[in-house]
């Protein structure tokens, strides 16, 4: 088939599969010295990178090859926790001499790039910057194998878990756009009569009350819990219960900072400051400042604070405000080769987040589903990825093949913007284009 290029992964609309949506041409048209991949997949109940490297390693290690080659790297790492030993061990059967597999702890935040590549590579990564500013690139599992198969055909597909209070927690194949609630059937429905849906994980993903809310290129997966469950309780918080209890009940012990996988690493990141800061105009201060450096991971409010607190919450409002105001912290003297602070004694072991989160009475396996669900009509968002949506290419009524374009970049400066064309992922007719939405239903 030839060598894979950056316009084959463009074209394909490839973009990261675990996180933002960045696209993924533009990320490999980088030069770096080494590639990892990121199967560290580290929420809680998620199973889809796993189950892909069980049954699609060839395709994943294909996709790692042709990203080491075009970004000039010399070796490729899979960094996957060391208790799959099973995948590991079908792996290493397969590993050419550039490749290798970085055994990893079963810790929470273990998939944070910047934690990634410190346990991976012992390098740290500068406030603000990227693996790339310490010579490296990293990929998601589901990632490297569209990359593998750009030029067979485009992303019109998506793998997610399905697990907390449902029948049958599973990952499943999907057409892109299918709705969330088609999603839960598959898994074989609710087993809770109040069901809240959280999509994502349940550290860093978002309630969804719109069960007919589509499936994209970044949704890794979809979490069923009972109205009573803590995280659906600390989720539900509005504003102005989050701020008032800041306020009047915390203590300023400083776990959320000391516990904080930021903060270990040498960066500007004390969220008890921000939680100091809601009684006082602190938003100038330095270390408030820091805020802009905060992962969201969600490790100070549902790990750390003993009360019960959303240090999170409160520095992502002071993040938004700091955006908003343009400013910046920045420390000339901030050393990336310093050892990162007591981070292998204060990593939060899974098992025992697992039980603070109250998830350890469901059942936490995701075994994959090959067939790809059937669906009759899809939602193709005109946004899937880091950057600015895509312009539809298609009119209402026109029938559609899988896999044509219905949205592409549009041009800026002369030359594409960033982004990814989406494609359709069923055979039908466009029945509505509206809201950035392509709606597409077969005939």
């Amino acid at each position: 088939m030839g060598t894979i290029t950056h316009e084959d992964i463009l074209l394909a609309g490839v973009v990261g599969a675990g996180g933002g949506g960045f696209p993924t041409h533009v990320k490999l048209s980088a030069q770096a010295d080494t590639v990892i991949i990121n199967a560290a997949e580290c929420e809680p109940l998620l199973h889809k990178d796993k189950e892909i490297l069980r049954h699609f390693s060839d395709e994943v290690l294909a996709g790692l090859a042709a990203a080491v080659e075009l970004t000039g790297a010399q070796r490729g790492i899979i960094a996957i926790k060391e208790k799959y030993s099973d995948v590991i061990a079908s792996l290493r059967g397969k590993l050419s001499s550039n490749i290798s597999i970085a055994p990893l702890a079963d810790i929470y935040p273990a998939g944070d790039e910047m934690i990634l590549v410190y346990n991976v590579l012992g390098r740290v990564v500068p406030p603000g910057g990227l693996p790339l500013d310490v010579g490296a690139v990293v990929m998601n599992v589901e990632t490297a194998m569209n990359v593998a198969s750009c030029r067979s055909g485009p992303v019109t597909e998506k793998f997610l878990t399905v697990a907390g209070a449902v029948a049958g927690p599973v990952t499943l194949r999907v057409p892109l756009g299918i709705s969330l609630g088609e999603c839960v059937t598959a898994a074989g429905g609710p087993t809770v009569t109040d069901a809240n849906y959280i999509v994502g994980g349940v550290m860093m993903g978002q309630l969804e009350d719109d069960l007919d809310a589509p499936v994209d290129k970044t949704t890794a997966g979809i979490i069923v819990l009972p109205s009573d469950h803590v995280v659906i309780r600390r989720q539900r918080r509005d504003w102005t219960q989050i701020s008032r209890i800041a306020k009047s009940a915390c203590d300023q012990c400083s776990f959320c900072t000391e516990l904080c996988p930021r903060y270990l690493l040498g960066h500007p990141v004390q969220p008890h400051l921000a939680m100091r800061s809601m009684g006082f105009n602190l938003l100038g201060e330095a270390a408030v400042l820091g805020a802009s450096f905060c992962s969201e991971c969600n490790l100070c409010s549902m790990y750390s604070c003993p009360e019960g607190l959303d240090p999170k919450e409160i520095y992502a409002r002071k993040k938004a405000e700091l955006a908003e105001k343009g400013e910046k912290w920045a420390d000339p003297t901030f050393n990336p080769r310093r050892p990162a602070l007591h981070m292998s004694d204060r990593q939060a072991p899974m098992t025992r987040l697992m039980k603070r989160l109250n998830l350890t009475g469901f059942t936490n396996i995701g075994p994959l589903t090959e067939t790809t669900i059937a669906t009759g009509k899809v939602r193709i968002k005109l946004k899937q990825h880091v950057g600015v949506a895509c312009n539809p290419v298609v009119k209402v009524g026109q029938d559609v093949g899988i896999g044509d374009v219905v949205g592409a970049v549009p041009e800026g400066n002369g030359k594409p913007a960033l982004g990814a064309p989406v494609h359709a992922s069923i055979a039908g007719r466009v029945t509505t284009i509206e809201n950035d939405t392509v709606w597409i239903e077969r005939e």
